[in-house]
């Protein structure tokens, strides 16, 4: 009786593992496809003018799904926990302010059309891969999500097999070295006026 309980609960477990992985694959599907449909509609045709409100909405859905905090804390790596939480909440609002702001460079990027290869979920951590085709470029792009407070967020961006984290974690490390971290607080603050 007790073997046949224990293996009735492995079977549960094991069971429920797999939906949650197949739930959270459709869950992300549907996630990044409403965000998909929402810029398309708002950019409009191609060639479009676009207003100021036009572009904080678009900045809003293009990057309302990323966790910055803990993509600036891979930027900077074992130096974020050797700064003060004063130094780590304005270097993630200054980090922030430039992602968000750099979405916007290249509207056109969003026209493409997105084939879904493969959507790995796995704990609470998911690997999506997909690629983006606009003409005749297709650009491989990959999603590294995590979930939390029950909402699926990126936490990196691979694009063309760069890593947006490991970039802006070379760019810093390098900053860091030579002119130290206020040196790289001044340049980000500089950064962020401009964008």
């Amino acid at each position: 009786m007790k073997k046949l309980l224990i293996t009735a609960i492995i079977l549960l477990l094991s069971t429920t593992g797999v939906l949650f992985a197949q739930n959270g694959e459709q869950e992300i599907r549907d996630m990044l496809d409403q965000r998909d449909a929402q810029i398309k509609e708002l950019l409009g045709p191609r060639g479009t003018d676009y207003t100021q409100q036009q572009r904080d909405e678009l900045k809003d859905i293009i990057n309302d799904v990323i966790d910055y905090r803990e993509m600036a804390q891979h930027a900077l790596g074992n130096k974020y926990n050797e700064i003060s939480e004063e130094e780590r909440e304005e270097f993630v609002d200054l980090f922030s302010r430039i992602i968000r702001d750099n979405s916007l460079n290249r509207l056109d990027i969003y026209r493409a059309d997105v084939v879904y290869n493969d959507i790995s979920v796995t704990n609470g951590n998911a690997h999506v891969k997909t690629t983006a085709q606009i003409e005749n470029v297709r650009t491989p792009v990959e999603y590294e999500m995590k979930r939390k407070d029950g909402e699926w967020v990126v936490v990196d961006l691979i694009i063309d097999e760069v890593s947006t984290g490991d970039s802006y974690n070379r760019q810093f490390q390098s900053i860091i070295r030579q002119r130290g971290f206020d040196a790289l607080l001044n340049n980000l603050r500089r950064r962020a006026e401009r964008a």
